[in-house]
């Protein structure tokens, strides 16, 4: 994968990071500054491998869905980059603790 890029959005509040060189099963941290207050955001790149044969488009999704489903739920699905030959990545968001 050539890069993974890193969204934060609400209405059209949106950041894109490009991260070249992405490596399979990686975390990143990225700290961000709103109104003067500081967050850490966490995320992780997840590889779906196609395994065996070329799988038909339904068995993709299938094998996809299955792996999101199954997610740990501290984290939220953020992206589904475009399928490469043998995989497809998925982008997570480790979901923000509200400490009221």
């Amino acid at each position: 994968m050539d890069y993974c890029s890193v969204q934060i959005s609400k209405a059209m509040r949106e950041v894109v990071i490009l991260i070249r060189e992405v490596e399979p099963e990686q975390n990143f941290e990225i700290e961000v500054r709103i109104n003067g207050r500081s967050k850490t955001m966490q995320y992780r790149v997840e590889i779906v491998n196609w395994e065996g044969t070329v799988p038909s488009p339904r068995e993709k999704f299938t094998t996809s869905k299955h792996r999101i489903d199954a997610y740990d739920k501290d984290w939220e699905l953020i992206e589904i980059v475009a399928p490469e030959r043998d995989n497809i990545p998925l982008v997570f968001r480790k979901k923000l603790q509200h400490i009221d």
